[in-house]
């Protein structure tokens, strides 16, 4: 990657550079509230005694409360800027460890009203995030901004592996476990407050809104994107969401190797990413959208087939490689095909994407009482294989490759 150049029309440049600090680290505190509660999910579940259609339900929330973040996030920027979405976002953060944590001293009954909150208040800090951490980078440095951007989602990928790793060997005890969401209460606090101290560049509204999305509104094509983001968004929350309780409680393997999967997935996932950028340098992006489905496909059918730790973690870091780089490229194509709207488009998938993720995860739970785990990654082949149809139905509209500089 070139060497990432600060934009020179910044004055101030201490101030300047702790904004710029404190927006990736926004992102990699993102990716861990993120993965918060589906870390924590064992022990919940042991903690509380949640069902498995309980703990499927806690992941709608956080679906709703992202799509409503997400939707204000664009209203909000215009009224009162980046940098100040960015902090309402962080206070959100905030309040969804402090409703995690608190569960901790609450009876089962009250504990699951807390934990709903918890994920609601986390959806809507992510959605709210969605604006500033996918803008920001962009207009701190002037060349080149896509270099800025991948950096971002490595960011935001980082917190969602450390995640489970931490969980898994610091606080993987109900005694210690209260430390994990303590420790994030933490950080968000100290962010918070350099997000106040750090000067972030000036803001660009953009004009004749309405008319634009209108347009967008009736293509076809904006709605098969949306259509292959839910159902990317199925198999990711099957696969990250189920990955601990299926290791330990169907597997019966430790949690410490439970967790590890899970942040190998994640692991693998922002790996994947800053990879497959290097490859669509030399082979056309959309061929590598093309083969990414029948990826995620070959996880879903090798799943059922873990009965080790080794290969609970390898085929759960294959998992997380082949659903990699599928969403940041269904971003960079969409935008591609709108590009008068694109921080618009992107948001719009990123509600289709949680919503998908929210609902995938919340149906695996009942569907658990009828169906065996390995039952049920069979089916769930089913939506990498849906996704692979829309895509071959959107490249033959769409008629022209998208450019790289979106991609990733």
């Amino acid at each position: 990657m070139s060497q990432l150049k600060p934009n020179p029309k910044q004055s101030d440049p201490f101030y300047y550079g702790v904004a710029i600090v404190t927006v990736y680290l926004a992102g990699l505190l993102q990716g861990l509230t993120m993965v918060s509660f589906p870390a924590s999910s064992t022990i919940l579940k042991h903690l509380h005694g949640f069902t498995d259609a309980q703990y499927g339900s806690i992941f709608i929330p956080e679906v709703l409360f992202t799509i409503l973040g997400a939707f204000s996030g664009s209203y909000l920027t215009d009224k009162i800027g980046l940098k100040y979405v960015l902090w309402i976002a962080l206070l959100a953060n905030a309040l969804s460890q402090i409703a995690l944590g608190g569960s901790y001293f609450l009876s089962p009954e009250r504990s699951f009203i807390c934990i709903l909150t918890g994920t609601g208040l986390m959806g809507l800090g992510f959605g709210l995030s969605a604006a500033p951490i996918n803008t920001l980078p962009q207009r701190f440095f002037s060349h080149p901004t896509e270099t800025a951007v991948v950096a971002m989602h490595t960011f935001l990928g980082s917190g969602l592996a450390l995640g489970p790793l931490v969980l898994g060997w610091w606080f993987n005890t109900t005694s210690t476990w209260l430390g994990f969401p303590v420790v994030l209460l933490i950080v968000s606090m100290l962010l918070l407050g350099l997000t106040l101290l750090g000067h972030f560049p000036a803001q660009q509204i953009s004009k004749k809104l309405p008319e634009k999305l209108s347009t967008i509104i009736h293509s076809p094509v904006f709605w098969l994107f949306m259509l292959i983001g839910v159902l990317y968004a199925f198999a990711e929350g099957t696969l990250s969401n189920w990955a601990v309780i299926y290791l330990s409680d169907d597997r019966h393997l430790p949690l410490s190797v439970a967790s590890m999967a899970l942040a190998g997935f994640w692991g693998a996932l922002a790996m994947g990413r800053l990879i497959i950028s290097a490859i669509i340098v030399r082979v056309d992006a959309y061929k590598v959208w093309l083969v990414l489905p029948l990826l995620i496909l070959s996880a879903f059918l090798l799943l059922p087939y873990v009965h080790t730790s080794i290969s609970g973690i390898g085929l759960f870091v294959w998992a997380g490689f082949a659903c990699s780089a599928f969403f940041p490229l269904t971003v960079g194509l969409v935008s591609d095909e709108f590009p008068d709207q694109v921080a618009w488009v992107s948001s719009m998938t990123i509600v289709a994407v949680m919503f998908g993720v929210g609902l995938g995860s919340f149906i695996i739970g009942p569907l658990h009482s009828l169906m065996p785990f390995a039952m049920l990654y069979r089916l769930s082949a089913f939506y990498p294989a849906a996704a692979l149809v829309l895509v071959l139905i959107v490249l033959k509209k769409i008629h022209h490759h998208f450019r790289k500089a979106n991609i990733c």
